[in-house]
């Protein structure tokens, strides 16, 4: 399968690494859009839809953190990729909670930032697996999800899902009934050095989309020292 090309947008203050990182997407094949703070992010955003966006954490005024957790809260479910100069584990931890579907620690490799931007397109539109698909969807309470749309049904319509949420809750789909490390999480989400509690956060943002209340879970469960598990059930 060809790697997949995107409508990308890189936001960032930097002028130099908005133009280095403009012109390396470029040369992989994406159209590449940039903004230089939130404001023009989100004027780009409203203009056209973007299959992903890039977003610099430390900017003046709105940061990206900010930018993305509005984003989220307004219902915009494009994947996006944070890049940060501090790349600690709460770092990281704080990129998940705001809503990001993947952290690169600045100053980093062009290929590397390739490589991340690869998984999650593909992980937006994914390809065969060695775990079958589910034959149809599965029920979770009034709710149903269809793996091979990535979608999540309700009474109240269609209810939107982010590309690392579609990503984490098909890989759960695919082995339902059966406990999944945080380890092997993390390798079907293509994030490997995500770190056990960047699993959990994407976990708990996932549990707001799928339970009644996401403190008493009923289909995704915690199995203590093990990782977690799917159970769908009416």
């Amino acid at each position: 399968m060809a790697d997949p090309t995107a409508d990308i947008l890189v936001v960032d203050d930097d002028a130099r690494l908005r133009a280095l990182l403009q012109r390396f997407l470029a040369e992989q094949g994406h159209r590449v859009a940039v903004a230089g703070d939130a404001g023009e992010a989100r004027a780009a955003i409203g203009a056209m839809a973007f299959d992903l966006l890039v977003l610099d954490v430390m900017m003046p005024g709105e940061t990206g953190l900010e930018l993305a957790e509005g984003l989220r809260r307004d219902g915009h479910d494009t994947p996006i990729l944070m890049l940060t100069a501090r790349g600690d584990p709460d770092d990281r931890v704080a990129g998940f909670e705001h809503g990001a579907d993947d952290y690169l620690a600045k100053p980093f490799d062009p290929r590397e930032l390739a490589l991340r931007i690869r998984t999650i397109l593909r992980r937006a539109a994914p390809a065969a697996s060695a775990a079958p698909m589910p034959s149809g969807p599965i029920q979770l309470g009034p709710r149903w999800f269809d793996a091979e749309r990535c979608e999540l049904r309700s009474p109240e319509g269609t209810q939107r899902l982010t590309g690392g949420e579609a990503a984490l809750l098909t890989a759960l789909a695919r082995r339902a009934g059966e406990v999944l490390s945080r380890e092997d999480i993390a390798v079907a989400l293509g994030t490997p050095d995500a770190g056990e509690r960047s699993v959990d956060v994407q976990v708990t943002r996932l549990r707001r989309k799928i339970e009644a209340d996401p403190r008493e879970p009923r289909f995704l469960h915690t199995i203590r020292h093990k990782g977690y598990v799917l159970r769908p059930g009416p």
